[in-house]
């Protein structure tokens, strides 16, 4: 998928969700290894609450392929937020 269709899809229906999702995308997505660009993608067809949820803290994702996603884009929100 290029990369403007990945922002696309990553616009959601929650501001706080695009707060985290589209910046990862224009910022980290590029950087990341194959196997992690297809777990994105495959997070990408999540709901939101669950998305929502995962990012929160509030739950973690069932598939180990998703929570490894879920783990990185929270990392990375992380470190963005406090720099």
């Amino acid at each position: 998928m290029d990369i403007n269709r990945l922002k696309w899809a990553s616009r959601r229906g929650m501001r706080e969700l695009d707060l985290v999702l589209l910046p990862f995308v224009e910022q980290q997505y590029s950087n990341l290894a194959e196997v992690d660009k297809s777990r994105f993608q495959l997070l990408l067809e999540s709901e939101d609450n669950d998305l929502f949820d995962w990012f929160m803290g509030k739950s973690v994702p069932a598939d180990p392929e998703l929570l490894s996603i879920v783990e990185t884009i929270r990392s990375y929100s992380q470190r963005h937020v406090n720099s």
